[in-house]
């Protein structure tokens, strides 16, 4: 529904998901009207979740331009139809017939929603309260200059500490109510702390804890996940204003990678996998760098690997390592020994590179099988 170079969205891993969604729902509605009904003008409807979206973008300050979305969806949406219609009819009269009918259905559907959704975008832009602030938010992450005195009166958040940034979202927008428990644990669980939440959109929040102490990342991932759907990525801490916007980065440069790999993952803290990051941004790279540091390994048991990334990460501590897994210490011994004797890269030679393609292989688990495939 939205251009798809716009910033705003790109960066968002929640709201592009959203639209992309959206989108195709878009076309499988029109696709069963005209099986249903060939030629007949199909009525746009714009439900619950198309209006909730809508008014995420508003309040983010992003003014969807519907109709050259609209272009991308035709370009991709006609080729798929028309190799479907070629593929599976031999007819040339009945063919000519079916593409004339439907080409000018399925143009005057995009014309019909362009005009309705850009109605529903100028209601859902009146009386918005919370637009100023996220759209402040997002001038401020984008880099644009202001004074920090200027943010702290339009936010009402002093700036001039700590902070750490993290966003929570869910995969599915109507879990949204799990969002706004998730913030109020949040709230007993740093009674002492200042906290900024702002809604991003229905699925997802971005918020700010600041104070002279900043929290426990393993608590707040106890606090927040346990038992719900909620997803967490946090940022790396700073200070002041542009503490603030990096931290903030931090967080969405997170939550894209898990959206990007389809990981699964609930919580993550970006410092843990900023590596991981710039890795995976090329999948077929990040295939071969595990592949080439751990060999057989990386299709070991995931115990072996467990064990030994545990132990890196312990600092090479096999006692703390069996605290953290609840293993005795022996057998963390025999596990760290046996998976490094798998992997190609030792791990007293290279431990960032073999923790780092261990790292990877725990956050998407199929990756190598996908490489196989």
């Amino acid at each position: 529904m939205i251009a798809l170079n716009a910033p705003a969205l790109l960066s968002d891993a929640s709201l592009l998901a959203e639209d992309r969604e959206l989108n195709r729902s878009d076309l499988v509605q029109w696709l069963t009207s005209n099986i249903q009904r060939p030629g007949i003008r199909v009525d746009v409807y714009v439900g619950p979740r198309t209006a909730a979206y809508i008014g995420d973008l508003v309040s983010r300050g992003i003014a969807p331009n519907f109709a050259a979305g609209w272009r991308s969806a035709l370009a991709v949406g006609w080729r798929g139809w028309l190799t479907q219609c070629v593929s599976h009819c031999s007819e040339p009269d009945v063919l000519v017939e079916v593409l004339d009918i439907s080409a000018h259905s399925l143009v005057q559907y995009a014309l019909d929603s362009v005009s309705v959704l850009r109605e529903a975008s100028l209601a859902a832009a009146m009386g918005n309260a919370g637009a100023d602030a996220v759209e402040l938010i997002q001038l401020i992450a984008s880099g644009a200059p202001m004074t920090q005195d200027f943010v702290e009166e339009r936010l009402s958040y002093r700036l001039a500490r700590q902070h750490v940034a993290l966003v929570l979202w869910t995969d599915d927008p109507h879990q949204g109510s799990w969002l706004d428990e998730a913030v109020s644990a949040l709230r007993s669980a740093a009674p002492r702390r200042a906290l900024l939440v702002a809604r991003a959109s229905a699925a997802a929040r971005w918020i700010w804890i600041s104070g002279q102490e900043l929290p426990d990342f393993h608590h707040l991932e106890k606090t927040l996940m346990e038992e719900t759907p909620v997803r967490g990525a946090v940022g790396r801490p700073g200070h002041g204003l542009e503490g603030f916007k990096s931290s903030h980065q931090d967080a969405l440069a997170a939550q894209a990678m898990l959206t990007r790999l389809g990981s699964g993952r609930q919580f993550t803290v970006y410092a843990d996998v900023e590596l991981v990051d710039s890795l995976t941004k090329d999948r077929a790279g990040a295939q071969r760098f595990v592949a080439r540091t751990l060999g057989p390994l990386a299709e070991a048991e995931v115990t072996l690997q467990q064990a030994l990334l545990t132990y890196v990460q312990c600092g090479f501590n096999t006692t703390r390592a069996a605290s953290r897994l609840y293993l005795h210490r022996n057998t963390v011994e025999r596990r760290v020994s046996k998976a490094n004797e798998l992997s190609v890269v030792k791990v007293e030679d290279n431990p960032a590179h073999v923790a780092a393609a261990l790292l990877v292989l725990e956050i998407v688990p199929g990756i190598m099988g996908a490489a196989s495939t």
